[in-house]
């Protein structure tokens, strides 16, 4: 089985939108959307719901008032003022349990939390396994985790060998948990400083797990002197640039449309993402 993990280093580099394009030629895959914070790729696909899970992870005191003597000590030990009025406030408690090791009366106890929602869909392209992260949550990293784990186990179940992650920006938990053990990473980059500089990072934590990885610079007639940054930095670095796509006010309108530009429209960008497909599925095969 095969995975291939799309990153950015940063949002707004046109990744979900590429990665919609993918959905649309791959023949046989499952599609996962480990974007947790900001999951927007069904706002592409318009899925199908099949199957809802609720996710719980870490843990959140909860205080007893049968027990609670209100001797206050709770509220002066507690670093993250997360305890008020002999009340826990969910959103402020970290869940590191040392309220309740001290609380004299044992009122204090650790409840999972509730940190959000996972789900498989169907659509037009084939499955999709994706995930909401509650509000104010964290441990997205594992709830990544869960969707990858999920996306593998559908693959398995369904004979495919092959599954298209759209990765979240940045280089924190959720990336490190969307790149670890896949079979290649597409870093998509814009030619902006940021994009450059963020684009290094994320190379980066992909060369430390042993990823290889191609680039893609979208937008790349946006900025020439940049764009020559980043393949200049690239051939230093021993990656590919595998596409340059031209900045096309088409990809808005097919978006607005709920489609992938390369169902919307035959244009210069579609031809080249299907050729940076082409380039995918070789590397993957070599």
């Amino acid at each position: 089985m095969k995975e291939v993990v799309v990153l950015s280093g940063k949002g707004g580099t046109g990744k979900t939108s590429i990665v919609g394009s993918f959905a649309a030629l791959a023949k046989n895959k499952v599609l996962a959307d480990c974007d947790v914070d900001a999951a927007d790729l069904h706002l592409l696909l318009n899925p199908e719901l099949k199957d809802e899970h609720d996710f719980w992870s870490g843990e959140v005191a909860v205080i007893d008032p049968e027990k609670c003597t209100q001797c206050g000590l709770c509220q002066e030990i507690c670093r993250f003022s997360a305890i008020d009025n002999y009340t826990v406030d969910a959103s402020s408690c970290e869940g590191c349990g040392f309220c309740s090791r001290i609380c004299p009366p044992e009122a204090i106890t650790m409840k999972e939390r509730y940190s959000g929602q996972w789900f498989i869909s169907a659509t037009r392209y084939g499955p999709l396994v994706h995930a909401r992260l509650g509000i104010g949550q964290e441990n997205s990293g594992k709830l990544v985790a869960t969707v990858r784990q999920q996306a593998k186990q559908l693959a398995e179940t369904q004979g495919i060998d092959l599954i298209i992650s759209d990765g979240p920006p940045g280089i924190g938990c959720p990336v490190i948990s969307s790149l670890s053990g896949a079979s290649l990473a597409l870093l998509v980059t814009e030619p902006t400083l940021s994009g450059i500089h963020d684009l290094e990072r994320v190379l980066g934590v992909c060369r430390h797990f042993s990823v290889p990885a191609l680039v893609c610079v979208n937008k790349s007639d946006i900025n020439e002197e940049n764009t020559h940054h980043i393949e200049k930095y690239c051939l230093e670095q021993g990656t590919e640039i595998a596409a340059r796509i031209p900045f096309d006010n088409t990809v808005t309108e097919a978006m607005i449309h709920g489609k992938p530009i390369v169902e919307y429209s035959h244009n210069g960008v579609a031809h080249h993402i299907e050729k940076l497909w082409e380039k995918i599925t070789g590397t993957l095969a070599g």
